[in-house]
Formats: structure tokens, C-alpha cells, sequence
């Protein structure tokens, strides 16, 4: 029961559309009729900026941590935090609150890591800046931060969190597909700051 109530609740946190919010209380502008009409922060700081984007990014990282973290808030015993924190995933990519078309969701998966080990997730952001100033694409880079993420549970012998962030990371990969094509094609659009 508990495992129930705590993945509808974590679901409806990563239901919150902070690419929408944003848009259309700052903006006056619905994101997902713009760029790559995707609710997450990679379109959001391509449409709006990098004010608008850092703060879309850091909601949806907060929406995985808050789920990770339900199971210490209500102090349930019993129930593991990441398979919670799964479900705020399934919520940033099919949200209640905007017709379930939501984002890609890295970094929610990214705050879902946050929520358990910090460590690790400094380990995610250092590999992801790694990855993007040498690709120049985030959809590749984020691909490639979940797999590392992924080999660094296994040498760490953490097989619950090897799991998950396997999960994570096909869930990331499943939800580039047609990024994969484009940058195949070399037309997936790189970052030109740095």
C-alpha cells in the first residue's frame, strides 16, 4: 500500500510542467509550440534563454529528488527510494498536467540520483560537461552520462542503484531515438557556447 500511495504522489510531482509554467507565466509562450516543442530544459534555454532554462532544469531536477526522497519525508520503512523516484520519471515524460506529453527526462532521472547518493550525481554533472565539450550535443551527452553513471554503480558493486540507473539510462536512450537519427544525419543541432 505504501509502495502504491507514495508512486502515485512521486508520479504527480513529475507531472509538474515547469518547461509550461515557465513559458507561459514569464513568457506568455505555450514551449511546446516552439523549437523542438519538447516541455524539458534543452528546449527551454534554446527558446527562452538561459534564465528560463536554468530554472525549468532545476524544477525538474527538484521533482526527482522530492520523489526519491518521499519515502524518508513520510518515514516509511521498507520501500526503496529509487523505484519512488522512477515514477516522477514516468511523470516528467507523461504528465498529468499537460496532456502526457512531457520531456526526456534527464534531468529528473538526474534529480532521482540526487535524491539517493549526491556523489554520484557530481560525478553525472562533471561527466555530462565532459561529454558536451567534446560532442557539442546535450541528447548525446546525456546519452552517454547514463551509461557512465551506470558503469560507476557497477564498480561501486551497488546493485540496486545499478538497476535503476540502468532503467534510467534505457529510458533516456529510448527517448533520444530521434535525436540518434539526427545526429546520424549530422542534423541535430549543436551548442555554440561552448
Amino acid at each position: 500500500m505504501a509502495y502504491f500511495l507514495l508512486s502515485i504522489l512521486a508520479y504527480v510531482i513529475g507531472s509538474i510542467p515547469f518547461g509550461l509554467i515557465v513559458g507561459k507565466l514569464g513568457y506568455k509562450i505555450d514551449i511546446r509550440e516552439h523549437g523542438s516543442g519538447n516541455l524539458g530544459g534543452t528546449n527551454t534555454f534554446r527558446v527562452l534563454g538561459i534564465k528560463a532554462g536554468i530554472i525549468v532544469t532545476a524544477g525538474d531536477i527538484l521533482k526527482g529528488t522530492l520523489a526519491a526522497s518521499l519515502p524518508f519525508l513520510f518515514q516509511v520503512d521498507n520501500v526503496y527510494p529509487l523505484i519512488i523516484g522512477i515514477f516522477a520519471v514516468i511523470g516528467h515524460m507523461y504528465p498529468l498536467f499537460a496532456k502526457f506529453k512531457g520531456g526526456k527526462a534527464v534531468a529528473t532521472s538526474g534529480g532521482v540520483i540526487l535524491g539517493v547518493s549526491p556523489l554520484i550525481f557530481i560525478v553525472m554533472i562533471i561527466s555530462f560537461f565532459i561529454f558536451l565539450y567534446i560532442t557539442k550535443y546535450v541528447s548525446l551527452s546525456s546519452m552517454l552520462t547514463g551509461i557512465i553513471t551506470v558503469i560507476v554503480t557497477i564498480v561501486l558493486q551497488n546493485v540496486g542503484l545499478a538497476i535503476v540507473t540502468s532503467i534510467l539510462t534505457l529510458i533516456v536512450i529510448y527517448r533520444h531515438t530521434a535525436n540518434i537519427k539526427r545526429i546520424m544525419n549530422k542534423t541535430e543541432p549543436k551548442i555554440t557556447w561552448m
